[in-house]
């Protein structure tokens, strides 16, 4: 029984997954992102994500990224466990790192600089010029793969994503890594830095780059501009972008910068849908994607901390919906992937609690 929905139809041949790591300095404010143990450490979140995907384990950063109060295991581990069994080729962007990780993370570079705090005034610096930097990349790696699967790590980053949203004239409620969605905080966040650069709903619309650049972060940039770069190599490349409302806002960046949409499909949990806090759905209908959906039976798992997302913890992030996507397209079974997961799980000594 295929446990994604629909159910992928399409076989690749030279499957890509990418990971766009990324940081912005609202997710320091405190109690918006439970995308780490503390608001502070929210900022090695990217490189120990990408050190866990890459070797199965952290090397440089103080502690696994963890969700609070429970310390769930970041989403990484569902990443690392389907990259584990369909062998496919990975890699990693940089687009602002506060935080490098080991040397031995293979990955590209769109020379951003870390995102700023939405409240400021300004959230990402020469938001085009990551465009076209990432477009480089997209053109590099486009004669390697036929079918990128595109996911990120970008603590804060539903935050940013409804300011984005909102700009550009959608009605938006985003997802949240925490059990409890912090909505109110979330809301005046956005409404603190609409109101400082006197943006209104939808005033953006004509200018997507202008929405990042006041309200976004520097992974939304990166990833339209390697869907760009795809898409000019081959323009009916099959392309997953793998995450939930993050996600949705940068097809909505990509859609009214006018990149090549056709073919791009978005892959996510059954944990983002079922949220009630947040409109996955709609924005499915409004903005014209489709969904592939993953449900993994976590609630299943030995584990405690692999239970948690069945009741709403972490729910998407690191690209899960769409290495779950991967793996179901790769043929593999929800039980074999919960069980290489709590195999990921129990070399990081990690989700007993």
């Amino acid at each position: 029984m295929c446990w994604t929905t629909p159910k992928p139809e399409w076989k690749a041949e030279k499957p890509l997954y990418i990971c766009v790591l990324s940081n912005t300095k609202t997710s320091q404010i405190p109690g918006l992102s439970a995308a780490g143990k503390t608001a502070e450490l929210t900022v090695y979140t990217p490189a120990g994500d990408s050190e866990l995907m890459h070797t199965g384990n952290i090397i440089s950063v103080p502690v696994l990224p963890m969700t609070p109060p429970y310390d769930t295991p970041t989403p990484a581990v569902i990443t690392k466990s389907a990259l584990n069994l369909t062998k496919v080729p990975h890699i990693f962007v940089n687009a602002g790192l506060m935080i490098l990780p080991d040397k031995s993370v293979p990955m590209y570079c769109t020379d951003a600089k870390a995102g700023e705090d939405i409240t400021t005034g300004i959230a990402v610096h020469s938001p085009k010029t990551i465009f076209e930097n990432a477009k480089k990349i997209g053109l590099e790696l486009a004669p390697t793969t036929d079918h990128p699967v595109i996911g990120e790590s970008t603590p804060g980053g539903t935050t940013t994503a409804l300011g984005v949203l909102i700009a550009l004239g959608y009605n938006a409620r985003v997802s949240s890594s925490a059990d409890v969605n912090p909505v109110e905080l979330k809301s005046q966040v956005v409404s603190d830095a609409m109101k400082k650069n006197e943006i209104i709903v939808g005033s953006l619309r004509n200018d997507p780059f202008k929405a990042v650049e006041l309200l976004g972060d520097p992974m939304m940039p990166t990833v339209a501009g390697l869907i760009a770069g795809f898409k000019e190599y081959d323009p009916g490349m099959n392309i997953i972008m793998a995450g939930g409302t993050q996600m949705a806002a940068v097809y909505a960046v990509a859609k009214h910068a006018g990149v090549n949409l056709s073919n791009v499909d978005l892959a996510t949990t059954r944990y983002v849908t079922d949220d009630k806090t947040a409109n996955f759905t709609d924005l499915s209908k409004n903005l014209g994607f489709k969904a592939y959906i993953s449900d993994p039976g976590f609630g299943k798992s030995r584990l405690p901390g692999i239970q948690r997302y069945d009741t709403g913890t972490i729910k998407e992030g690191a690209g899960a919906g769409g290495a779950m996507y991967l793996a179901n397209m790769m043929g593999f079974s929800d039980d074999q992937f919960r069980e290489e997961v709590e195999n990921v799980c129990a070399v990081l000594k990690a989700g007993n609690v």
